[in-house]
């Protein structure tokens, strides 16, 4: 009888992995390669739509750098792919060729069906611990966002937004957002 075993990666090692599969997602988490479907349209259009409204706010103030689904080294076993990532001006040194290297200032993370669990639990540990700044947790079916502020090391619900709200969040305290102009059209 043969055993199975799985050999665990550095995040080093899984930056040379190159380009995904078509039609998965991969992530390395505790040393670990996760796999998961790509987004569903759904999902990818509310990130694009709330990219949207961030990319003008942070243009026009030149506060910093967003990206999206970008691999970001938090630590040798974590290698995370946040679906929006926010780097201020003053951290912009984090933000190398391959990857972006430590704790952005926000991450936001989409829910889907799949990924629930993942996003709520897992990354939510990860990136308090790795002391990610803000972190924005969107729900399109239940049309919610929550926003999460890091406190003395442990993340606080700064702000729940639901619906057609029009809601401010940090980092971004001047800019309104819209939640109508988020979710998914009909």
């Amino acid at each position: 009888m043969s055993s199975l075993s799985t050999a665990k990666m550095t995040s080093q090692q899984y930056l040379m992995l190159g380009a995904d599969p078509p039609g998965v997602h991969l992530e390395l988490a505790h040393g670990e390669i996760v796999v998961s479907p790509s987004p569903s349209p759904d999902h990818s259009e509310v990130i694009v739509n709330l990219i949207a409204i961030l990319r003008n706010h942070i243009r026009k103030h030149r506060l910093g750098k967003l990206f999206a689904d970008t691999d970001t080294v938090f630590d040798d076993e974590n290698t995370r792919r946040p679906d929006i990532i926010f780097f201020s001006k003053a951290r912009q040194h984090l933000v190398g060729k391959k990857a972006l290297l430590g704790a952005p200032d926000l991450c936001v993370e989409v829910i889907s069906p799949f990924n629930e669990e993942m996003d709520r639990e897992d990354k939510f540990e990860l990136y308090e611990k790795r002391r990610v700044a803000n972190y924005w947790i969107v729900d399109p079916v239940a049309r919610t966002v929550e926003a999460y502020v890091l406190k003395r090391g442990k993340f606080s619900l700064a702000l729940r937004g639901a619906d057609d709200e029009t809601i401010s969040l940090s980092p971004f305290p001047d800019l309104k957002i819209p939640l109508g102009e988020v979710w998914p059209e009909g």
